[in-house]
């Protein structure tokens, strides 16, 4: 990733019909937001390349998207397997209390009474609720990130966030 501005937001999966279009999978949600972070930069291999999004729409658990200066059939197949990173200030401002994944992803995170538990690896989308995966030399913990019960208190600055967890747990 070139820097922090940018956030990894897709990848291109493959291709669809003969027009250019291609198939994307997207982190954001919904899916089809991605649409909206025009222009992407594009990443593989060390490669990367700036592209604009002409067009696209939910397609199953995919997106398509017509891409410009990509017209046919082989262009799109060239572009398969590519990042989709898109600068941080292409997304709206969290409210208060609003917290993107990515900014949680390296967050120390430790118990009120200062004991430490790890950092942030990833995030789970579970249907009920988020679940932060926190991960230390040896264990790996699911913690449910419910705010004001299991999440206390989140400080983007100091790049911590307080639980109410059993480090046993």
């Amino acid at each position: 990733m070139p820097n922090s501005d940018y956030l990894y937001a897709g990848q291109i999966s493959g291709v669809f019909g003969v027009k250019g279009w291609v198939k994307v999978f997207s982190f954001t949600a919904p899916r089809e937001n991605i649409i909206r972070y025009s222009p992407w930069l594009l990443q593989k291999n060390n490669q990367s390349k700036q592209i604009t999004v002409k067009g696209g729409r939910r397609h199953g658990n995919s997106v398509v998207v017509e891409l410009e200066g990509v017209a046919d059939r082989d262009a799109a197949l060239e572009l398969i397997g590519y990042e989709i990173l898109i600068l941080r200030e292409q997304l709206p401002k969290p409210d208060a209390d609003e917290y993107y994944w990515a900014d949680l992803v390296g967050l120390a995170v430790e118990t009120e009474s200062g004991v430490r538990l790890g950092k942030v690896d990833h995030l789970l989308e579970t249907g009920a609720n988020d679940v932060l995966v926190v991960i230390d030399e040896t264990t790996e913990r699911l913690i449910p990130f419910l705010q004001k019960q299991t999440i206390l208190k989140i400080d983007l600055n100091e790049r911590l966030i307080i639980v109410d967890w059993d480090p046993d747990f």
